[in-house]
């Protein structure tokens, strides 16, 4: 017990720290999202993550921050063309970038195969990102929910481990998005985040919740509240809930205290 506290109690101190230093401004402005389409629903994850940012850090304009998302509709992991998109310029950014955020096709961590495969090719794309100086990060997914066939309890079981091995042998940090779908579900079962003609992909709601716990991921700033609703489409009671489902996921997670 007193080991944990005194985490907490560290944790704590180190986020009050990166948000005093870096309340105005951040060095993390070149950011690639490499995925496929529950990346670029409902305006893309990485407009939202941007304008996050771009709201947080106030002296820093929009255009500071040179996001980019590579994103391919089914794609595994091993679809991308890793070298070519972190090549200087090719895709419109010409210092390298300093985070790379990789998300696996939603089955991957479903069978044994598609295990391997993506945490192969999470270890092969995280040293090449390295290379070039960036940090590699990993977008864990969601799971499926009803009407989806492959729809099944427990299937975030399956996600969160694949993710935390490939995260393990890639040396990349993950970020928990899927867990904290799981969070959410638990405490409000009929608050959707996903979109109901097919059970997979997300909604606005499920968009704004992958990139609440991805910003908090990479900025390490959990003080404070964020206004960003997109321009009024999102409520101010679902801005609060999302943000701290997030938060307390991110925290969980960083403290080993997640399922």
């Amino acid at each position: 017990m007193m080991k944990r506290t005194l985490s907490l109690v560290v944790l704590a101190l180190s986020l009050i720290a990166s948000s005093l230093a870096t309340a105005d401004a951040t060095s993390l402005t070149r950011v690639l999202f490499i995925g496929n389409s529950y990346l670029y629903y409902n305006d893309s994850l990485h407009n939202h993550v941007k304008r996050m940012a771009s709201e947080r850090f106030s002296n820093m304009g929009s255009r500071d921050f040179q996001y980019k998302s590579a994103t391919i509709g089914g794609a595994r992991l091993q679809h991308h063309d890793i070298e070519w998109l972190l090549s200087p310029g090719k895709i419109g950014v010409e210092p390298p970038f300093q985070a790379v955020i990789m998300q696996g096709g939603s089955f991957e961590p479903l069978t044994a195969g598609t295990r391997k495969t993506f945490v192969d090719t999470a270890v092969n794309y995280a040293e090449k990102v390295r290379a070039v100086g960036g940090k590699p990060f990993l977008y864990m997914t969601h799971a499926y929910v009803s009407p989806h066939r492959r729809a099944k309890p427990g299937m975030i079981n399956s996600i969160s481990n694949t993710y935390r091995q490939a995260g393990r042998e890639a040396k990349a940090e993950v970020i928990p998005v899927g867990l904290a779908f799981e969070r959410s579900y638990k405490e409000r079962p009929n608050f959707s985040l996903h979109m109901e003609f097919d059970g997979t992909h997300p909604n606005l709601r499920g968009t704004f919740l992958g990139a609440y716990v991805t910003f908090f991921t990479l900025y390490g700033d959990t003080m404070g509240t964020l206004d960003y609703d997109y321009f009024g489409r999102v409520s101010a009671e679902e801005v609060a809930y999302l943000q701290r489902i997030a938060k307390e996921t991110v925290a969980d997670f960083v403290l080993g205290r997640s399922d």
